[in-house]
């Protein structure tokens, strides 16, 4: 398997001549969906979920599929009849020929002042790959490649060293980069390598290594 870093929040996954792409949102890039079999948001905030990016894959593969949950999937789902599957916690499906399972209810608490929507995480191939959304979705199953949110409006970096303890992974990316400066990201890279006890590492937007 092969991982590709995309902007921000969204990943590429490449197996035996299929592509799948999870949240290609309004921080990726334009193309980012471009060329998927599948493709798996996470919720339906704009840098996780833009209808431009799904339309524009979904158009130029007719038999691409989307999986997500049901906040996204009532506002595309009639644009493209029969591609677009409603998932939730504890399912179970395939997607251009990954097995992936669905983890997690709830994105994370910006202010308790603000509702929160539903979010799921993807653990793709039986813990191969672990993408969490917006939320510290712990699966209870072993992770080999943990995709961490570094940076956002709800979580701080004590935050995500204990989430990555917690999983315990064997490697870990950082995602959920993109409002992170060139100054800040040195300071990240080095507690969330040192602290959180997994091989870390961060991916340019663009770069891949195999799994």
């Amino acid at each position: 398997m092969k991982l590709t870093k995309k902007s921000h929040a969204c990943v590429r996954l490449d197996k035996d001549g299929q592509t799948l792409v999870l949240d290609p949102g309004g921080f990726s890039e334009e193309d980012a969906a471009l060329g998927a079999d599948a493709i798996l948001v996470t919720h339906e905030h704009p840098d996780h979920f833009d209808a431009f990016r799904l339309r524009a894959a979904m158009e130029d593969n007719p038999a691409a599929r989307i999986w997500t949950l049901g906040s996204v999937a009532e506002r595309i789902s009639a644009a493209f009849p029969g591609r677009v599957h409603v998932v939730g916690h504890g399912d179970t499906f395939t997607a251009a020929g990954f097995d992936v399972q669905v983890h997690g209810e709830l994105h994370a608490v910006i202010h308790p002042d603000l509702p929160r929507v539903t979010n799921v995480g993807y653990l793709i191939d039986g813990g191969k790959v672990f993408h969490p959304g917006d939320a510290l979705t712990v699966p209870d199953h072993p992770v080999d490649t943990l995709l961490a949110p570094v940076q956002a409006p709800w979580n701080k970096i004590s935050e995500v060293i204990d989430y990555v303890r917690e999983v315990r992974p064997r490697r870990v990316y950082d995602i959920h980069d993109a409002l992170l400066t060139d100054l800040a990201r040195p300071i990240y890279d080095r507690h969330v390598g040192s602290l959180g006890g997994a091989d870390h590492a961060r991916l340019a937007p663009g770069a891949s290594v195999d799994l």
